[in-house]
């Protein structure tokens, strides 16, 4: 992520930080507003976050300052001209939202700008024999659709999109037949069942490669590398384009680690050609 911008700084402030699932929210509705964190006051911010103005300044305390008007001061020192100097345009909720994504794109094309995380995923998941892809609730459709593809070029693709007792039985099945690394799909509301099965995952020995709303997720203590794509808010129901970006980022690199990638891939066109499967 780029130094220049508010949510690589914020993103810098919070690191190596112990926080509670209180102060995660909070750092999470910080990242995500950051051009506009500086100039609200802990009243406001508590608003945002959804918490009380007392957590706030617990909040700045934990991070090192005397209280939250020295947590201001001190992103008011190092942040640019400030969002709101822009001339004021009024937006309907439906353009509201896409522009939020459109945010959420920015804030992850900032975070790609240091491609090491994401290269190591991809070598992690071109290297595991079997790749067990977990996602469960709202996060199903972004696992279906990595699996999907993931398929065309890696030999064993294993969707888990379904929770429930057999979970675990499922885990420890591609545990045996070779999985070395679980890729999960984690989004919000964030069920217990995922934090559960990226735990025992991590038990048999699974090494968790997350894709997650935030790096404050409560699938971050469970995952061993876990890269952020947030999602929108501004709709009745969640938005997600930022993880389904990720996840086809992540093919990306998974497949320079894969040598048999483009071969696989010109054999899957030149099969669906002789079927006729697509309408050219």
């Amino acid at each position: 992520m780029s130094d220049s911008s508010p949510a690589a700084r914020l993103h810098q402030l919070f690191e190596g930080r112990r926080l509670t699932p209180t102060q995660r929210r909070i750092a999470h509705s910080m990242v995500r507003g950051a051009a506009d964190v500086p100039f609200l006051s802990s009243v406001e911010l508590a608003e945002l976050a959804g918490v009380s103005q007392p957590s706030v300044t617990r909040f700045a305390v934990a991070l090192g300052f005397d209280g939250y008007p020295a947590l201001r001061r001190h992103l008011r020192e190092v942040a640019p001209a400030s969002a709101a100097d822009e001339t004021a345009v009024s937006y309907n909720e439906y353009q509201q939202a896409v522009l939020g994504e459109i945010e959420n794109l920015r804030h992850l094309a900032e975070l790609l700008a240091d491609p090491a995380p994401v290269e190591q995923a991809g070598r992690l998941l071109a290297a595991s024999a079997v790749l067990p892809v977990l996602g469960l609730r709202a996060a199903s459709s972004q696992a279906r659709g990595f699996a999907y593809f993931a398929a065309k070029v890696h030999p064993d693709v294993r969707l888990l999109d379904e929770g429930g007792s057999m979970l675990a039985d499922r885990i420890d099945t591609a545990r045996r037949a070779g999985a070395e690394v679980l890729l999960c799909f984690a989004l919000p509301r964030h069920p217990k069942e995922v934090v559960d099965a990226l735990a025992y995952a991590r038990e048999q020995g699974l090494t968790v490669v997350t894709v997650a709303d935030s790096a404050f997720a409560p699938v971050a203590g469970h995952s061993d590398l876990l890269i952020p794509a947030a999602v929108g808010t501004g709709l009745a129901f969640d938005t997600a384009c930022a993880p389904m970006l990720l996840g086809r980022v992540l093919l990306e690199a998974m497949c320079d680690g894969l040598p048999q990638a483009q071969a696989r891939l010109e054999e899957f066109d030149a099969r669906a050609s002789a079927r006729g499967l697509f309408v050219e």
